[in-house]
């Protein structure tokens, strides 16, 4: 069907949805979720050393590895009983799919932890990678000049289209999901995180997913493109138009809405 501009009606439904869904798992599932910074996780193979945020489901940790000293990140995301879609789990199937293929964190440990309490937590441990580029960016006083726009935007790009090319969709592109290589050699390579909100646009068979409207709002609203706001199912070229948002965001320092 013929694309039609959004009512304010609609918007607004889709940012109320977008609120609750903000609320309950920032006052709700952080707290279930807390860990306390020196905890032994993982049959006390790592430690807790400090929260380093959230992500579409679950809160980050940097760890350390006991056996090596190594500095890792680990995802945990709160078991529910009964829950037969663990994001946490369908997150880390995307990624091993990815890897090798384009640039990704490694993964090096996926599985369940119970703590002394008795409580069942999700968790993915993975590479610790460098900053966010929206941590660069608040760094350089919320400007990027020409050419750094356009060195951000190939590799955004490349990264993006390994992902379409695995017959995926991210629905998530933003700048803190896009983070710098944590290494020297690393360094000037960009990485693309958090694949909790992603799914597949295609079947196994190549068949694409239908079209469908009156759909909640997925992803983050400020980059989100004009036909997720309208509530169209996304597809690849949602993908691209946030990306031309994300840029915009950065070339600019702000954006119009």
């Amino acid at each position: 069907p013929k694309p039609q501009n959004p009512s304010s009606e609609h918007i607004f439904q889709n940012y109320y949805s977008k609120f609750a869904t903000y609320i309950y798992y920032n006052l709700i599932f952080e707290k279930i979720t807390k860990m306390e910074e020196g905890q032994e996780i993982l049959d006390k193979r790592y430690k807790i050393v400090k929260r380093l945020g959230n992500g579409a489901f679950g809160e980050i940790y940097k760890v350390e590895k006991k056996k090596t000293g190594d500095f890792l990140a680990a995802k945990v995301e709160k078991a529910v009983k009964n829950q037969k879609h663990i994001m946490l789990f369908w997150e880390s199937k995307l990624i091993h799919k990815l890897r090798g293929k384009t640039a990704v964190p490694n993964l090096h440990f996926v599985g369940d932890e119970k703590t002394e309490d008795g409580k069942m937590y999700h968790v993915m441990v993975m590479d610790m990678l460098g900053k966010s580029l929206e941590d660069l960016f608040q760094e350089c006083r919320r400007k990027f000049d020409l050419n750094t726009v356009l060195h951000i935007a190939v590799q955004m790009i490349q990264r993006i289209k390994v992902v379409h090319e695995e017959r995926i969709i991210h629905r998530d592109i933003k700048p803190d999901n896009f983070l710098v290589g944590g290494t020297e050699q690393t360094k000037n390579t960009i990485y693309i995180i958090d694949f909790g909100l992603a799914k597949c646009y295609k079947s196994s068979d190549g068949e694409h997913i239908p079209f469908r409207d009156g759909k909640n709002l997925t992803g983050t609203a400020r980059y989100a493109s004009i036909n997720t706001h309208i509530g169209y199912e996304q597809s690849r070229r949602d993908d691209l138009e946030t990306i031309g948002h994300v840029l915009l965001y950065f070339l600019k320092g702000t954006l119009p809405w």
